[in-house]
């Protein structure tokens, strides 16, 4: 019964935390500005965490070795370094753009200055990640983000063309007025896959495995979560784009701040809506704070071979303490600047994928090793899916910069 309880929680967190600031509003400007028609890329993405995490998970349950453990141990120092200091600055730009937006959706509903907001968002999280346990963290964050799916109840009750929408899941290119047009539709679809594969995301899954204790024994349980969990949070990704295509795009609304999601909620569900979507967005977007500031002392812990872990008492842990701290107080201090949120979001979301296959390839290398992996290595499908997605993210970040350049971040 307890493992059946801990496999139910993992997806409900999983789910859960899916949704961050940078997926909301890719997904809903791709939605407005391209209706259907990048639906498969949700489709692609959410494949792809699902094998990157449940690789990075298998190495974690099987092997006890996080990802930039094993960074260091493929690549060496120098060649790590390189992987490490890009890794952790677009932690720190994903940190600071989940508070930029926690501290406008406060300001939404107090009417309070919008800085004051961000060293109030700061001291909240110092004080939760201080004094929470990593489960709670994990599990509050995850599970009341699931407080999003009144998304997916508007969308239902939007009643939008059922058709169009299973043709938005068949790959192709859209109906535009330019070949300008179609850059920024790449330059969209670049950065859906991105959002949804955000590397931090694994950093600290895998992470979270270990400090959950995981055994070979629970290679299952990994699975389980990221086959179940990963999916229907892309559900959550799928039904932004359709509000975005049938809210915001027939209104010219562009996904500019927070609350903009909120209204397609309140338009079909009310008070009742706008409260709950706010609610939710709050926990997700906190969730992700906290996810990536802990990511970043994660990565540079393991990489360094310092002591780190929830599950250590910070006095055990000085260096990873430290870490988690600087990183909120650094992403707080980017904010605090008054660069736009979404500005930041923007930066976070191309650069992320410029770093992913660094990322990745070392994990898929020790995934397929069966010197390292024994009988949890890759098997057929896992090894075709790896290399598949592996040139993907590659081509993804080989275009990423060029693409943000040309169409100057989207704008056309």
């Amino acid at each position: 019964m307890k493992k059946v309880l801990e496999i139910f929680l993992g997806i409900l967190t999983a789910m859960g935390g899916f949704v961050e600031v940078g997926e909301l509003t890719f997904a809903l400007n791709a939605g407005s500005r391209f209706g259907y028609d990048l639906l498969w890329i949700v489709a692609l993405g959410t494949l792809g965490i699902i094998v990157f995490c449940e690789m990075a998970g298998r190495v974690a349950a099987a092997r006890g070795q996080p990802v930039f453990n094993l960074i260091r141990e493929r690549v060496g120092f120098s060649g790590g370094l390189i992987t490490l200091i890009g890794a952790n600055a677009v932690c720190v730009m994903t940190c600071a753009a989940e508070i930029g937006g926690i501290a406008l959706l406060w300001q939404l509903l107090s009417g309070w200055p919008y800085r004051p907001l961000l060293l109030l968002a700061l001291v909240f999280f110092l004080v939760v990640v201080w004094f929470f346990k990593f489960n709670w963290i994990e599990r509050v964050f995850g599970l009341l983000g699931l407080l999003m799916v009144v998304f997916c109840v508007a969308v239902y009750m939007m009643e939008p063309d059922w058709n169009e929408f299973a043709k938005g899941f068949i790959p192709g290119l859209p109906v535009v007025e330019s070949s300008r047009e179609i850059l920024v539709y790449a330059f969209f679809a670049v950065s859906l896959l991105s959002s949804i594969m955000l590397p931090y995301e694994t950093y600290f899954y895998a992470s979270g495995g270990i400090e959950d204790h995981w055994k070979p024994q629970d290679v299952n349980l990994n699975r389980v979560i990221v086959l179940i969990g990963f999916p229907l949070g892309g559900v959550l990704a799928v039904s932004l784009i359709v509000i975005g295509a049938e809210f915001l795009g027939p209104r010219d609304i562009e996904a500019h701040l927070p609350g903009t999601a909120a209204m397609a909620a309140s338009s079909q569900l009310g008070k009742v809506g706008l409260i709950v979507a706010l609610l939710g967005m709050f926990f997700a977007f906190a969730g992700a704070a906290i996810e990536t500031a802990m990511s970043a002392a994660y990565n540079l812990s393991q990489f360094l071979g310092w002591p780190w872990g929830k599950f250590r008492p910070p006095q055990q842990a000085s260096r990873f303490t430290l870490s988690w701290v600087v990183v909120f107080v650094l992403a707080t201090l980017v904010v605090l600047t008054g660069i736009d949120p979404i500005k930041v979001v923007e930066y976070a979301i191309v650069f992320s994928v410029v770093v992913l296959p660094l990322t990745y390839f070392p994990m898929l290398m020790v995934a397929q090793d069966r010197n390292v992996m024994g009988e949890y290595a890759n098997g057929p499908l896992a090894s075709v899916l790896g290399w598949f997605y592996f040139i993907v993210i590659t081509l993804a970040a080989i275009a990423a910069l060029p693409l943000m350049i040309a169409t100057h971040g989207g704008q056309g």
